[in-house]
């Protein structure tokens, strides 16, 4: 918010009369104006600051959950509950197992409460719509039936897939060796991801696919190249025991033959990728985060770049463009950043939705791109997260802090959430505070086969 100074000058000036007396003295005659008191700045500490933003982003996943399913809404919106209520998002239903896990350890929840809701959520899983082993995009949380995205999008989804999957792993990670109730549930989440056939969307070419209907076929024809979101559903495939893909369809899918490679440097920093559309100063943060909350990009190198650097460079430009500002939004600056997909103000003021970066910038902040790139720049991060709770009475709602605002528009925001925006700021924190996420995904076996088959180095 903007102070608005009101300063009030007289200064008049006369010559001294014949007679000596003596006129104004050049000072203001007016009374002083009154004093606006500055801003309370309430401290809080880096470590409450995550506590406090784990734990009430967590309450999306648990609190604001499917009712039916257990599993993760599409979207909420306090002001109106009703609205998609019973929409599942398979993706995001990925971010929120990896977010009851984290749940568990941070003491949200008794243990015992999460594995009955993941029980839930994975029989409910296990008999929902399937296309060849993939889920859709949207499920009915109430009948398991896929929800189309779009007119032809009415089958599997197999980056949605690939975001849940991510979850099942470190589900069968973690229980693994626990009660035999939890044992029960790492096999069935191991099950499930390994009925993907991930082989089928490649329509035997050296290429995934993102969709296939059984009503319209693979017509939506998008292919799986990066730099984008879905280096992940790559790893998996190769990953697969019995559905697995080559190293030429990764070489030449997602690294269209090493040409994903980018020689462009903004701010000092290569992005030594490519992003569609956004080749100077790379697209939304997303694609910096959704792959990687379970896979761990530092360290990850194959024979074009290597993904640690291109997470953190993406990062440090879209937190350097915000600091340059050449739109000169209000508000913009090195404690508030951060440009991805998600709500958006519309030029009426109502509600939209884009993905916002700096080639789409639109003067509107999105809380996870800053917070979800804690492990890559957590200066800048926590900067930027103490400066959304120094707003939280605006800012912070039920569910953690809301999916986007801005200042540039008497501090517009949009009092809503979604859940592939909450997921990655739970999980995104608690790899940087303890790596567990990224540690249960890399310790799995066959993640490890498929990363060695791809021609992968990585650390732990």
């Amino acid at each position: 918010m903007r102070a608005i100074f009101i300063f009030f000058s007289l200064a008049l000036f006369f010559s001294c009369s014949g007679d000596g007396s003596q006129g104004p003295t050049g000072e203001s005659q007016l009374p002083d104006p009154p004093k606006e008191e500055p801003p309370i700045v309430e401290v809080i500490s880096d470590e409450e600051l995550m506590d406090l933003t784990q734990r009430e982003t967590f309450k999306y996943f648990w609190d604001y959950a499917e009712v039916n399913s257990g599993c993760a809404r599409e979207r909420y919106h306090p002001d109106n509950p009703a609205n998609d209520a019973s929409t599942v998002t398979t993706g995001g239903t990925g971010f929120g197992l990896m977010a009851l896990l984290v749940g568990i350890e941070r003491n949200y929840i008794p243990r015992e409460q999460a594995v009955a809701r993941l029980q839930k959520m994975l029989d409910f899983l296990e008999n929902a719509d399937r296309f060849h082993g993939a889920w859709p995009h949207w499920l009915d949380g109430n009948t398991g039936k896929v929800k189309p995205f779009s007119t032809m999008d009415n089958g599997g989804d197999l980056v949605e897939t690939a975001f849940l999957v991510q979850g099942l792993i470190t589900i069968k990670e973690y229980f693994k060796e626990g009660s035999p109730a939890e044992k029960e549930l790492a096999t069935k989440a191991d099950d499930l991801w390994k009925g993907v056939e991930w082989d089928w969307y490649t329509q035997n070419q050296n290429v995934l696919y993102w969709h296939w209907s059984p009503d319209h076929n693979f017509d939506i024809n998008l292919q799986l190249k990066g730099y984008n979101e879905t280096l992940i559903a790559y790893v998996l495939a190769a990953a697969s025991p019995d559905y697995s893909i080559s190293k030429e369809v990764y070489t030449n899918g997602w690294a269209t033959n090493g040409d994903i490679k980018s020689d462009k440097t903004t701010y000092n920093y290569p992005l030594l990728v490519k992003h569609p559309g956004s080749e100077t100063y790379g697209g939304p943060l997303f694609f910096s985060h959704y792959s990687f909350l379970g896979l761990n990009p530092i360290g990850l190198k194959d024979e074009f770049v290597d993904y640690g650097e291109v997470s953190i460079n993406h990062a440090s430009i879209n937190y350097r463009y915000a600091v340059e500002n050449p739109k000169q939004f209000i508000g913009y600056g090195p404690d508030c950043w951060g440009l991805s997909a998600s709500y958006s103000r519309n030029s009426d003021g109502s509600l939209g939705y884009s993905a916002h970066s700096p080639a789409n910038d639109v003067g509107v902040i999105s809380p996870t791109a800053a917070i979800s790139s804690i492990p890559y720049t957590p200066t800048e991060s926590l900067k930027a997260m103490h400066y959304f709770y120094q707003h939280k009475d605006k800012l912070l709602g039920p569910a953690g802090f809301y999916d986007a605002f801005s200042p540039q528009y008497n501090f517009w925001v949009a009092e809503a959430y979604l859940a592939i925006d909450q997921g990655p700021q739970i999980i995104m924190i608690e790899n940087y505070r303890t790596g567990l996420l990224w540690k249960l995904f890399m310790q799995n076996k066959e993640v490890k086969a498929g990363l060695t088959k791809l021609g992968f180095t990585y650390g732990n």
